[in-house]
């Protein structure tokens, strides 16, 4: 089945005149992400100022708590008319369920993040201690997270397909780690070219470097958006 698939261009600068530079110079790029370098000093406000900009957003703060704590903070989150928020599927079923709760009937939209896409086979076993490959814990986690409530999973590009194969056509999938052809690897451990992650399954796909550090952000964007079409 052919999907649409849609970027996101993350926000990973440390000013908030950088962050709305860059939605500026990013020209037609409807979705930016962002996270914890930017949302941690300037809060609520550079999420506001995202949505202002009539961009749409990914609020990505990867939320992992007791059930109760992480319901009230999806539901603090929905204010800021966040259209994607992400959570840690390793938090388990009952606080994925909680997430899922608050955001019910919200156009906020539960991501489960499975493993990070810096993490490489040696350090989810000797690090983190997980007896499995990236794909099987990728895998069972994506699994556990739709099965309880999360609308969708970040994982690494490498494991769209496994992903697709455990949960099935109607979850979404958003994948960082994509890098264009033309574009540094940087510290990203597993990643894919877009037009291979659009073909794999993606919904969204997760660019910060490769545009942001481009003499010319809109250029970069229309590059990645014609790949991807």
């Amino acid at each position: 089945m052919s999907r649409q698939t849609e970027l996101i261009t993350a926000l990973d600068v440390p000013t908030r005149e950088e962050a709305l530079a860059a939605v500026e110079r990013c020209g037609r790029c409807a979705w930016f992400k962002v996270g914890l370098q930017l949302y941690t000093r300037y809060g609520p406000d550079i999420a506001h100022a995202v949505r202002q900009a009539g961009k749409q957003l990914f609020l990505d703060l990867k939320f992992h708590d007791i059930p109760n704590t992480v319901k009230h903070a999806v539901e603090s989150s929905i204010a800021l008319d966040a259209g994607l928020l992400t959570i840690h599927a390793s938090g388990g079923r009952a606080m994925i369920a909680a997430a899922r709760e608050a955001a019910e009937g919200t156009n906020t939209r539960i991501l489960a993040v499975t493993v990070l896409t810096s993490i490489s086979e040696a350090a989810l076993r000797g690090e983190v201690g997980m007896p499995e490959t990236p794909e099987q814990a990728v895998r069972r986690l994506a699994s556990l997270a739709v099965d309880s409530g999360a609308h969708g999973i970040v994982c690494s590009p490498l494991e769209i397909t496994a992903v697709r194969e455990a949960v099935g056509p109607d979850a979404l999938i958003v994948t960082p780690g994509i890098r264009p052809a033309w574009a540094a690897a940087n510290d990203q451990a597993r990643i894919m070219t877009p037009a291979d992650a659009r073909a794999a399954g993606a919904d969204y796909i997760v660019v910060g470097r490769p545009i942001l550090g481009h003499e010319n952000p809109a250029e970069a964007v229309d590059l990645i958006q014609d790949e991807l079409n």
